[in-house]
């Protein structure tokens, strides 16, 4: 069973229907005590890093989140700004990310005809071995809606790479933690298949 986390910010439907159609049971909750019990956990996130950050402390998720994480070492797998909730800031605001993985989020460059911000299909290579992403469809792409993007500070934390003017890490893992800064719940195949090794793990 995959928990969802409802902090209310994310396409958490989207998601769960996406789950659906692989046939892998899902449930959206904001509630600790459901959170603490669960055995896996999705981190969706659509918006801004700060008022994202304030909202799970708010809800009281923050310290149940760091000791599935840390702790009980579940798997997490944060899509799009819950990606960027992995990292320790964001350059988009002032308050620190929740650490779990040393990277950062900063800001597309503006100019040089780069369009911010980044939407759309985009091709990604693996450049790590993850079993997120074993046996990846050849010609793999996936739909992204972003104006930052995340840089791991070891490169053994990056699993894949895109380019929209820069290259940046399109997906990043530490262990159990995961990162993608793409919709698989919007992206298909592709994203069926991806959604699918994580309920494999």
């Amino acid at each position: 069973m995959i928990t969802i986390v409802d902090y209310g910010m994310g396409n958490l439907g989207s998601i769960r229907n996406m789950l659906r159609r692989i046939g892998v049971d899902a449930i959206i909750s904001g509630d600790p005590l459901a959170i603490a019990d669960a055995e896996k956990l999705i981190l969706p996130g659509v918006g801004a890093f700060d008022k994202a950050m304030a909202r799970l402390s708010d809800c009281g998720l923050r310290g149940v989140l760091d000791r599935k994480a840390l702790t009980d070492k579940v798997p997490i797998l944060g899509i799009c700004l819950g990606m960027q909730l992995l990292t320790r800031s964001s350059e988009e605001g002032v308050l620190p990310g929740l650490g779990w993985i040393e990277a950062a989020t900063v800001r597309f460059p503006r100019g040089n005809g780069i369009k911010v911000p980044h939407m759309g299909w985009n091709a990604v290579t693996a450049v790590t071995e993850s079993p997120l992403v074993a046996d990846a469809p050849d010609g793999s792409r996936f739909y992204f809606v972003h104006s930052y993007y995340v840089l791991a500070d070891d490169r053994r934390h990056a699993i894949l790479n895109a380019s929209h003017g820069v290259t940046f890490d399109a997906g990043i893992q530490a262990d159990n933690i995961m990162g993608v800064q793409f919709h698989p719940e919007k992206s298909h195949r592709f994203g069926k298949h991806l959604l699918g090794n994580f309920a494999s793990l």
